[in-house]
């Protein structure tokens, strides 16, 4: 019964997916462009499979990176849509496709590699003050009369 009046992707797999954030190193922040976020990786967001989304990274002494995460149709999800050929018919297949149930996100587990940021040089423009050399006064011989 439920299979008819819903999709079978639906059913079997549900609308949203655990994804999974990660870093190396790991303890970076990460904030996904739709509102999810987690103070340190590795860290797990259950996410409506229709969205798609940008997942920000940060972490001191290291450059913030972006790693987009898309959609595309999975293959269970593919023989689910199928699947109501036989059990849901026309509505099953509408309820598959507007609840994005045969969809699945990519890159999963979503995964960045930090760079650490570059160390500062010499500041410029700045003088840089010398050590003054210390003074050494080397002692004289005396000179030698001349001789008569």
């Amino acid at each position: 019964m439920a299979a008819a009046l819903g999709g079978c992707a639906t059913v079997t797999r549900g609308t949203t997916e655990q994804i999974t954030i990660n870093s190396e190193p790991a303890g970076a922040e990460a904030k996904s462009s739709i509102g999810h976020a987690c103070t340190a990786t590795p860290c797990t967001w259950e996410m409506n499979r229709k969205s798609e989304f940008v997942v920000s990274f940060s972490k001191p002494g290291y450059e913030d990176t972006q790693v987009p995460v898309s959609t595309r149709i999975a293959g269970t999800g593919a023989a689910g849509f199928a699947g109501n050929v036989l059990i849901g018919g026309l509505i099953g297949m509408g309820v598959d496709a507007a609840t994005g149930s045969t969809l699945e996100h990519y890159p999963s587990p979503v995964m960045a590699s930090l760079v650490p940021t570059r160390k500062a040089g010499p500041q410029r423009g700045k003088r840089q003050h010398a050590t003054k050399p210390a003074v050494v006064e080397s002692a004289k011989p005396e000179e030698e009369a001349p001789q008569s």
